[in-house]
């Protein structure tokens, strides 16, 4: 398995250096398209930063105050644009620029349905937006698709040669490693983890238990995926580890460091809040304190 079809995604206010060097060395790996893609959030008038009564001449000015954080928005796009078509030219692969108007958590999602794999930027705490905020939800949640979320700083020359699979026997587990196939197949080293195996009260812990014999409740936690993977040509190894004192999330990232991975796989884990999704306690972790790109699927 390749892929064949990666869809980048940038915004205005974020850095975009860290995830397009992670798109561009993944497109040439697989021979994918790569697809890079702006989304030019609307200025509304409360985020003008001036009071709104209706008066005419407010209005011209918040009119003025629109336009020149319209054209700032358009100047940083087109920065991007210029940085993405020399990474792709540099990289050789085929690729095209999108910068639609809209609001991001609808636009994004519509696009990544037709990618075979999404790369977000982890949200830099400096520059919080509502644009950017919960665009990972939106998208994990709304387009079907893997994504890989690269953090917001630092060099990452290498994803998917060292991989960690946190693996809990659950839907959301068995997605993500199927949809990572194209990076495990061509992975130096996969790493299966089953955190707390046959424990319960995480929510990275193995489903009900099994029937005839399948699963990670038994003597050797994970052992089944792994030999799943290798059947796939992947070089899997069965893991796992006791930690009742430090959380799931950074028991994750804690495993992540020792075994030197570059790239992380887990389900996403979400709970519907009204009409919106809302991360589970592991998966929020790691998109706030992530190392290593993380691939999650729902």
């Amino acid at each position: 398995m390749s892929l064949k079809d990666i869809l980048v995604v940038f915004d205005p206010l974020h850095s975009p250096e860290p995830r397009l060097q992670v798109a561009a060395a993944l497109a040439a790996r697989h021979g994918a398209h790569l697809t890079g893609l702006c989304v030019i959030p609307p200025v509304l008038p409360t985020e003008a930063g001036l009071p709104w009564s209706g008066a005419i001449a407010e209005a011209q000015a918040v009119q003025r105050v629109r336009e020149n954080l319209m054209g700032a928005s358009l100047a940083a796009a087109a920065r991007i644009e210029e940085g993405f078509r020399a990474a792709a030219e540099n990289s050789a692969v085929a690729s095209e620029w999108r910068a639609p108007a809209g609001p991001p958590l609808e636009t994004v999602p519509v696009h990544a349905r037709y990618a075979d794999l999404v790369i977000l930027g982890q949200i830099d705490p400096r520059h919080r937006s509502d644009a950017a905020f919960g665009l990972a939800e939106a998208t994990l949640f709304g387009s079907g698709r893997p994504v890989l979320i690269v953090p917001y700083a630092g060099t990452f020359a290498t994803v998917g040669r060292n991989v960690l699979v946190a693996w809990n026997a659950t839907r959301e587990s068995a997605r993500a490693v199927n949809d990572a196939l194209p990076l495990l197949e061509g992975a130096d080293k996969v790493t299966v983890l089953a955190i707390n195996p046959g424990h319960g009260g995480s929510e990275l812990r193995p489903a009900a238990r099994p029937v005839h014999g399948v699963g990670d409740d038994g003597n050797w936690p994970a052992a089944d995926i792994a030999h799943h993977l290798a059947r796939h040509g992947v070089k899997a190894e069965a893991a796992y580890t006791i930690s009742d004192e430090i959380d799931i999330g950074n028991t994750i990232l804690s495993r992540a460091a020792d075994f030197g991975v570059d790239s992380i796989v887990m389900g996403a884990y979400g709970h519907s809040r009204l009409r919106e999704f809302v991360m589970g306690g592991a998966t929020r972790t790691l998109l706030e304190t992530m190392t290593v790109p993380v691939l999650l699927s729902h």
